[in-house]
């Protein structure tokens, strides 16, 4: 007989939308809901290598996300297949939800990037968040969305996430 279920980790689908459409759908193996934070460890989901200048994503990559159902972002710590820390990536997003097999998130363009020395801490894809029209169409999730950037680039300054992740 094969192994039980019960010795398989558990899936859980990550769904990031944006704009109201699927941005990006990927298998990730649950570790923890506390029913606030969920936490869950994926490969990297693109494909090929996505090079942003600073840090570059590739196969082999793993990434263990934190998100909320009461916060405006997600933690995303970053390996290489080595296991070296590449650092974290940090979304903006609305806060998650989970149903059922499925982890939807809300993507809401603004992002931050914390190397894994600490030395290059950068605010990503403003332009991006200004151009969204969501300060018009929704100015409390605009406003939720920037105090949150906020939060976590005062963390990733201060020391880090690791109080955040503990």
């Amino acid at each position: 007989m094969s192994a039980n279920s019960a010795d398989r980790p558990a899936r859980l689908d990550v769904v990031l939308v944006k704009a109201g459409r699927t941005k990006i759908r990927y298998s990730s193996e649950l570790l923890a809901d506390d029913g606030t934070r969920i936490a869950v460890r994926a490969s990297w989901a693109g494909s090929g290598v996505r090079d942003f200048g600073f840090v570059r994503f590739e196969p082999g990559d793993v990434f263990t996300e934190f998100y909320w159902r009461d916060r405006w972002y997600a933690v995303k710590e970053v390996r290489s297949a080595t296991g070296a820390l590449k650092g974290w990536y940090c979304d903006i997003t609305r806060p998650a939800r989970r149903s059922g097999p499925e982890l939807v998130v809300e993507d809401l363009d603004l992002d931050l990037w914390r190397s894994a020395d600490g030395t290059d801490v950068r605010r990503l894809d403003e332009d991006e968040f200004a151009d969204s029209g969501l300060a018009e169409s929704d100015p409390g999730a605009a406003r939720a969305a920037l105090a949150a950037l906020d939060e976590l680039e005062s963390r990733a300054r201060g020391g880090g996430f690791a109080e955040l992740l503990a």
